[in-house]
């Protein structure tokens, strides 16, 4: 049995770092060009390097997202970022463009190349395609059965891995190629600047009646018709274990370091107990499903692990997140009068309950004693975003420990 990555992602400094005290594995992070995640907060060079070196010292990998379908003034930039690159070393670079990766062939041959499921890599022609290229590892696109990912396995060299999400929002289009947010805003998705036109809500309207609009109607569900259940497979370890996928990867460099914590704190914990007993797994299987549903989500499906996904993997009748905890800030260091620092994220109060959330899988439930300002001054509420406080929860905590309110 292959002993999988678990592949986390990180949308700053802070995320990245909770990724790798949760249990990631390996970390997925994207600079401030040539990535698919242009509205996220995104790394300059410096916390690039300041999060390779955090990562490293926990031994821990750092992939890097160049994932951007590039046109021709894009390519001097591309070398000159990879020049950059090639100083600070990450463990690799997620690329799927056949130009942008022979630039980084020529400009930076020691750092890994794996190829991002954007590529749409859907046979194993496919991948000894890029394994003849030098390419460490393919993604999987996400259109593939757990059967189809077995037979690729089998007819690929050894030595050449195989990345597959695993959890997280999907995309209605094949393996995210969309063209709806450029043509409806002009804002490309395949250069990183998606508008998720596929989560808004449509009506047809007949040409010679303009202004009449009709619901589109699927079974009178409602008008959502491209809104997706978002993947996860925290029920199926044991599939995902025998499959020969190499590493498990999570969707979300967009999301909080709330919801980095709790999936990959989850995956982790079910991950190790599955190999260490797959009747340990089946016990505490109730548990992951209950973590797994602290943190955002629309609803969850199997994706296309099982076959092609019917109208049920849909959300017919709204967009929104399933929120069950609001995010209240990460626990840092403790200050001469014993209290700890927070940059808070939400608001709380002097005597609400709320609840700490720890790496090694244990939540505990306490009440705010006390929170004081960078002044010393007593504050009986944390009502303004990014403050940072110092606070009292009448326990000992850790650095990185999490706060979160149940609602």
């Amino acid at each position: 049995m292959r002993r999988p990555e678990l592949l986390i992602p990180a949308s700053s400094l802070e995320v990245l770092k909770i990724a790798v005290i949760y249990g990631a594995d390996a970390v997925y992070i994207g600079g401030e060009a040539f990535g698919l995640r242009a509205k996220a907060k995104n790394f300059s060079m410096e916390e690039i390097a300041e999060g390779i070196a955090f990562a490293h010292a926990h031994d821990v990998k750092v992939y890097i997202t160049a994932n951007i379908l590039a046109h021709n003034g894009d390519l001097a930039g591309v070398r000159e970022y990879f020049a950059e690159l090639r100083g600070i070393k990450p463990d690799a670079l997620i690329i799927s463009d056949p130009g942008v990766y022979m630039i980084a062939k020529e400009v930076c041959p020691e750092i890994e190349r794996h190829i991002s499921t954007q590529a749409n890599n859907t046979n194993y022609g496919t991948y000894r395609f890029w394994y003849e290229q030098g390419a460490k590892r393919v993604v999987s696109a996400r259109e593939l059965s757990l059967a189809e990912i077995k037979e690729i396995r089998a007819n690929i060299p050894k030595d050449l891995e195989i990345e597959t999400f695993i959890h997280g929002a999907m995309c209605i289009s094949y393996s995210g190629r969309c063209l709806l947010s450029n043509y409806f805003t002009g804002r490309d998705a395949n250069g990183g600047a998606c508008t998720h036109p596929c989560r808004w809500k449509y009506a047809v309207v007949e040409e010679k009646r303009p202004g009449e609009y009709l619901p589109v109607y699927e079974n009178e569900r409602g008008t959502y018709i491209f809104n997706s259940k978002d993947l996860c497979m925290i029920e199926h370890i044991p599939e995902l274990m025998e499959s020969g996928i190499d590493s498990f990867k999570i969707e979300g460099r967009m999301k909080t370091a709330l919801y980095v914590a709790t999936v990959a704190r989850t995956y982790r914990k079910a991950i190790d107990d599955y190999r260490q007993s797959p009747e340990l797994y089946a016990q505490n299987l109730p548990w992951y499903q209950d973590q797994i549903s602290n943190c955002t989500y629309r609803q969850f499906t199997t994706g296309f692990f099982f076959g092609k996904p019917s109208e049920e993997a849909q959300i017919y009748d709204n967009n929104t997140y399933v929120k069950e905890y609001t995010y209240l800030g990460i626990v840092g260091e403790q200050n001469e009068e014993g209290l700890y620092r927070i940059e808070q994220r939400n608001k709380f109060s002097v005597g609400e309950e709320i609840e700490v959330m720890k790496p090694d899988g244990t939540n505990k439930t306490v009440v705010v004693r006390r929170i004081v300002d960078e002044e010393g001054l007593e504050m009986e509420a944390a009502p303004h975003p990014k403050q940072v406080l110092y606070i009292d929860l009448g326990e000992p905590l850790a650095m990185y420990d999490i706060l979160r309110r149940k609602e």
